[in-house]
């Protein structure tokens, strides 16, 4: 049954950028969700990382220059959705502080989760399932390791 899915950086990249190490295996995952329906959810903090990652030198790839990044976020736009960070998602996101210890780089891990929260979605497709099993009583990971 389709469903809202949030997708981290990790499987956004992979999936979308032939370069990146698993595309193989990512590629076909993500799609997977694409083809029974499934609602794709991003979030600024997403396409941030992802920015980050595709505009600096890697082993792989050149970074993209500036009109590649225009083009390669109008591909985004067409195929997810993309949360905002609200004052909603900022109050879930201490609340999760306290409730899920937390500190250093997994703050931005919590400040996923608090925008899938936020915005109803409980299905996180990522590949680093083991930053992230400390809210499994919120949300479900799926890897795809792990997928059905």
């Amino acid at each position: 049954m389709p469903g809202k899915v949030f997708v981290d950086t990790n499987v956004l990249l992979r999936a979308t950028i032939a370069a990146f190490p698993d595309h193989g295996i990512v590629k076909p995952f993500l799609d997977g969700f694409i083809t029974q329906g499934d609602e794709l959810w991003i979030s600024g903090q997403v396409v941030r990382e992802y920015f980050n990652q595709t505009t600096r030198p890697q082993a792989f790839m050149k970074p993209m220059n500036a009109a590649q990044i225009e083009a390669q976020y109008a591909k985004l736009r067409v195929v997810f959705s993309i949360a905002t960070e609200t004052e909603a998602v900022v109050e879930q996101f201490v609340r999760l502080l306290q409730t899920h210890p937390t500190g250093g780089k997994q703050v931005h891990d919590a400040n996923l989760v608090a925008t899938m929260l936020v915005y109803g979605i409980d299905t996180l497709l990522t590949i680093n399932v083991k930053d992230l099993e400390r809210f499994h009583d919120r949300i479900t990971l799926i890897s795809p390791g792990t997928a059905p």
